[in-house]
């Protein structure tokens, strides 16, 4: 046996025979360096290359690699390189570095559509699950805050809670009377002109009193609140959470909850009712406007009428589902904004989502009141 590595060329036509013999290890690494060296021209000039590794008596992941290296370079597009003669014991090293630096990535699996839609199911199942998880547990953490401001009444943060109304009321009360406005106003249009093919003009008063004190009325306003009141305070909470401000209220002593998250929700739950009658009476005016300049019915007869078609019933049904809708609202904005990380992508994410899932949310409550107050003939 060879104590020395060696490598013999053995030219045989338009081909190349090495057969490296000895011990291929890297205490000879200056020796096997200048043999790979020796052969790289007659490995060029070759159209085939068969590497017969059955004369190595030593082999490590040095002489390996060089090996290795031998033959990729012999397997040049338009050209072919083999290795045989390998040993039992060395086969496994070998396979291990000829996979090293290969960038022909395996094929993709064809994907299994049942399985997919499997995945996708049992993925959004997770996540509803951690969604009301968390959104329990925003509303025990709130209802245990508001035990203790009913403890002890100077905790309430008072100034805080006057300056979240004055942003969510006061300031909204423009946007909230001119959709609402549009909304009456485009019902009773549409109203007229179908129900004058009928005769039947003055229920066109009934369809837009009902609807806008029963129904649309304080949904949109929940709507329009969800989309401007419910995305700032995610933006703020999430933009708090970057900036490690919530973590520093915690090292001081003082709970989020009270100080950032109970006068948000408060101020909501109060602001909501007063918002959707303000859009309720504007609404109902819109409508008016309409039923006289577009239906030819005079002020004193619309009026006649909604007291005819409506009743305090209806206007109760509206303004009850408000406060639970703000908390609704509330709730998810907030734990959507303690939920952003550390990157202005998740913020807006998180944004994102907490207007969608409030909408969504808001709507899904209206449907359940609406079935509830049905079946208790309301």
């Amino acid at each position: 046996m060879n104590s020395e590595p060696m490598l013999l060329a053995t030219p045989s036509g338009a081909g190349l025979e090495l057969r490296p013999e000895g011990p291929w290890i890297a205490a000879n690494v200056s020796k096997l360096e200048a043999l790979s060296q020796s052969v790289r021209a007659d490995v060029h000039r070759s159209k085939t290359v068969t590497l017969d590794m059955a004369g190595v008596s030593e082999l490590d992941t040095l002489g390996a690699w060089l090996l290795e290296k031998l033959s990729r370079r012999a397997a040049s597009p338009g050209r072919s390189a083999e290795m045989v003669g390998i040993a039992d014991n060395f086969r496994g090293l070998m396979d291990e570095v000829r996979r090293v630096n290969r960038h022909n990535p395996l094929p993709a699996p064809v994907p299994n559509p049942i399985l997919d839609r499997l995945h996708d199911l049992g993925k959004s199942t997770v996540d509803a699950r951690e969604d009301i998880a968390i959104f329990l547990q925003m509303l025990g953490a709130l209802f245990m805050s508001l035990i203790g401001i009913l403890r002890r009444p100077r905790s309430l943060r008072l100034t805080s809670l006057v300056y979240q109304l004055y942003r969510i009321g006061w300031q909204a009360i423009p946007i909230v009377m001119l959709i609402t406005f549009l909304i009456g106003a485009i019902i009773a249009q549409q109203g007229f002109f179908h129900f004058r093919r009928f005769g039947a003009e003055s229920y066109t008063v009934d369809m837009v009193g009902i609807l806008v004190l029963r129904e649309l009325g304080v949904l949109i306003v929940a709507i329009m609140v969800a989309g401007r009141s419910g995305s700032a305070y995610t933006a703020e909470l999430g933009s708090m959470k970057m900036r490690e401000e919530i973590d520093a209220l915690s090292t001081m002593g003082l709970d989020p909850v009270d100080v950032l998250i109970l006068p948000r929700v408060a101020a909501l739950v109060i602001a909501l009712p007063i918002l959707a009658f303000i859009g309720a009476i504007a609404a109902l005016y819109g409508g008016g406007l309409v039923a006289q300049f577009y239906g030819d019915m005079g002020p004193a007869i619309y009026i006649a009428r909604l007291h005819e078609a409506i009743s305090v019933t209806h206007f109760e049904v509206g303004i009850l589902k408000a406060p639970f809708m703000a908390l609704v609202i509330g709730i998810v904005a907030c734990s959507e904004g303690l939920r952003v990380k550390g990157s202005a992508e998740s913020l807006g994410r998180q944004t994102t989502t907490s207007v969608v899932k409030s909408i969504f949310l808001v709507i899904v409550l209206d449907g359940l009141f609406a079935i509830f107050f049905a079946s208790i003939g309301m």
